[in-house]
């Protein structure tokens, strides 16, 4: 038998009706429900990359369910049918995944390039033309794990660019904006308000964990990723000899007001350039979701 590593696996968006299924997938539904003839069954929801496909366990369904938990990888068997006109899989065996499995390869990605992206972030990085700014953001720039956690990292669970690679695609987005704005609004301190744009989501990195789903982290969930960047930030910018006070405490107010005046105790905002960021993270954000998600009613 080949090795996992070695095998070819037939991806959700290759299935069709008739094909073996023998191989990993995310578990990302589980329910114990009873059929009309009252025996129980298991109802699943499995994905990969490349989608989502239902699945249902009609034998031995108790002690398949004790076999794995919802969140995990696991390694399926079975054969996939069509019903009511959708293709779903009739599991004759599932449980938990035992082999090494990056989750990594199981969550949707960004359809956009990554390099390119990353080409962008650097080209929006070169805007900044304010000594201490520059120095704060090539800090980042130049930090080669924080840059591969950025190509990783989603910017949301289920909303807009949920999916690997999102936070980055939505920091370039929203550089750009602020690049253009600043265009269209020369009186703009276009150094702060592209540098905030460009690390306005940085506790993202730290929010989320990867498994069979985009799961919060502890961070995330008790703390949350405005709060966690503005302490990256904060933290890079005392590490930086003789960086100012002021600036560090102006980039600081953006990326606490980002979604909005509340995040500060005056609630209000203490410059147009927090004002600009709020209103450009949420265009981008507003838009893609629109175009991901559909309007809403």
């Amino acid at each position: 038998m080949l090795p996992v590593e070695a095998r070819v696996r037939t991806t959700v968006a290759e299935l069709r009706p008739g094909a073996e299924v023998d191989g990993p997938f995310a578990c990302t539904r589980k329910e114990r429900l009873t059929a009309r003839n009252g025996s129980a069954y298991l109802a699943l929801e499995l994905r990969d990359r490349s989608g989502a496909i239902t699945a249902r366990a009609f034998r031995e369904a108790d002690f398949l369910a004790g076999q794995f938990e919802r969140g995990d990888l696991v390694w399926v068997r079975g054969r996939v049918e069509r019903f009511r006109d959708e293709l779903q899989i009739e599991v004759s065996e599932i449980r938990r995944a035992e082999t090494d499995l990056d989750p990594a390869e199981f969550l949707p990605s960004a359809y956009r390039d990554l390099d390119e992206l990353d080409g962008f972030l650097e080209h929006l990085a070169r805007e900044v033309y304010d000594t201490d700014y520059r120095r704060l953001i090539d800090s980042f720039i130049g930090d080669d794990v924080l840059r591969a956690e950025l190509r990783l990292a989603p910017c949301t669970r289920s909303g807009h660019h949920a999916y690997l690679g999102g936070l980055l695609e939505h920091t370039v987005a929203v550089g750009t904006l602020a690049q253009e704005t600043c265009t269209l609004h020369p009186r703009l301190n276009s150094d702060l308000l592209i540098s905030a744009a460009l690390v306005h989501d940085i506790g993202k990195i730290r929010e989320f964990e990867l498994g069979a789903e985009i799961a919060l982290s502890d961070e995330g969930r008790l703390v949350g990723h405005i709060a966690l960047g503005q302490q990256l930030v904060a933290a890079r910018c005392e590490r930086l000899p003789d960086f100012p006070d002021a600036k560090a405490l102006a980039l600081s107010h953006c990326i606490l007001t980002h979604h909005g005046a509340d995040g500060v105790p005056a609630r209000r905002f203490g410059s147009p350039e927090a004002l600009a960021l709020y209103r450009l993270n949420a265009l981008d954000a507003g838009v893609k979701g629109a175009l991901e998600h559909g309007l809403a009613a």
